[in-house]
């Protein structure tokens, strides 16, 4: 299974995720132009997607789902709540809508060699999901969009080969920052977004030897930088109540304009 992001921030997200006969991407909220490059880059064409798993209806995870349903026809995946929203959703102007295929949090499907395990986190959107993609004895995951972490979240996070996981901003950015009262409280509230010390103190509790690769996710353009994310979670994995060091995983940030290097697991 490869895994690797094609963008990922506040501004825009989409993952790939795939096996030698299945392609699938996680959310599509950059500009179809810029994915089908990204997709060309490891080697894919649009017309071989499989499917699009989206994880809820904001814009920067669908905003190119419209153009790439009406190019290539791919099922797209999620919650009867988020389908409900993108059918309804304008900006992604008209398309298939017999496309939109529903999902059920902790209930298994599969997508040609690949099984989807949704499940759910808590953001501020119809019903949010991330999403766990499992070939064989390899799982991969990603998880964003979440205000925060309990046993549940945990529990699907455990032993994973690869994960994408939010670390969205730095608390004293954020609250020192430009943003009004009300969006601050809406990010740093239990349906808003995880900051770099709650992405380090989840992954204290789901680190394990077979953990090959941690890309930092979803980071904000306004209140978070990429070395202060690596460092704030590298620190909470070495202080953390875990034997493991920082240095004992690799660890990258993937950004917002460029590809992640490719993961295989």
């Amino acid at each position: 299974m490869r895994f690797v992001s094609i963008a990922s921030g506040s501004s825009g997200n989409c993952i790939y995720v795939g096996s030698d006969s299945t392609h699938l991407l996680i959310d599509a909220g950059i500009s179809a132009k810029r994915i089908e490059q990204g997709l060309n880059e490891i080697g894919i064409k649009g017309g071989e997607l499989d499917g699009i798993l989206i994880t809820h209806e904001h814009s920067d995870h669908i905003k190119g789902l419209g153009v790439l349903a009406r190019k290539f026809g791919v099922p797209i995946y999620g919650t009867s709540e988020t389908l409900e929203e993108i059918g309804k959703a304008t900006s992604l102007g008209k398309f298939d809508k017999g496309l939109l295929t529903p999902v059920r949090p902790d209930v298994e499907f599969a997508a040609g060699d690949l099984v989807i395990q949704p499940f759910q986190v808590d953001h501020d959107a119809a019903n949010p999901v991330a999403y766990r993609v499992k070939s064989g004895r390899k799982s991969v995951a990603v998880a964003t969009d979440m205000g925060h972490f309990d046993q549940y979240v945990i529990d699907h996070l455990q032993n994973l080969d690869a994960l994408l996981i939010e670390s969205n901003h730095d608390v004293r950015m954020l609250e020192t920052g430009p943003y009004p009262y009300y969006l601050k409280k809406r990010i740093l509230g239990d349906h808003g977004h995880l900051s770099n010390e709650n992405a380090g103190r989840l992954l204290c509790q789901i680190l394990h030897d077979g953990l090959k690769h941690i890309f930092l996710g979803h980071l904000s353009k306004e209140n978070n930088y990429e070395e202060l994310a690596y460092e704030t979670v590298r620190l909470e994995i070495t202080e953390g109540d875990t034997p493991y060091k920082a240095a004992d995983f690799s660890i990258s940030v993937a950004g917002r304009d460029r590809m992640s290097r490719i993961v295989t697991v």
